[in-house]
């Protein structure tokens, strides 16, 4: 399973927000996921993948940008 989709499966699980209407590049904004919401996510991505996602995130409006955030987090933990 990619990262990808790992998040989206996070989202409908926590959020009830339905698997086939999660796009990757739409901003978090349409699926009315507010700030709040979205510090949830990044803690619920934080705890589900067992890393620290950086204060200065960078593009985290879109769940591909989420998901090569994560993925770079990922490589950095590993070295």
């Amino acid at each position: 399973m990619t990262t990808l989709e790992e998040i989206k499966n996070l989202i409908h699980q926590n959020f009830g927000i339905a698997l086939d209407m999660l796009k990757p590049d739409l901003p978090l904004s349409d699926y009315g996921l507010d700030s709040l919401s979205l510090a949830e996510l990044i803690f619920t991505l934080e705890e589900h993948f067992k890393l620290d996602i950086p204060e200065t995130q960078q593009d985290i409006s879109t769940l591909t940008g989420l998901a090569t955030l994560i993925d770079e987090v990922k490589l950095r933990q590993a070295v």
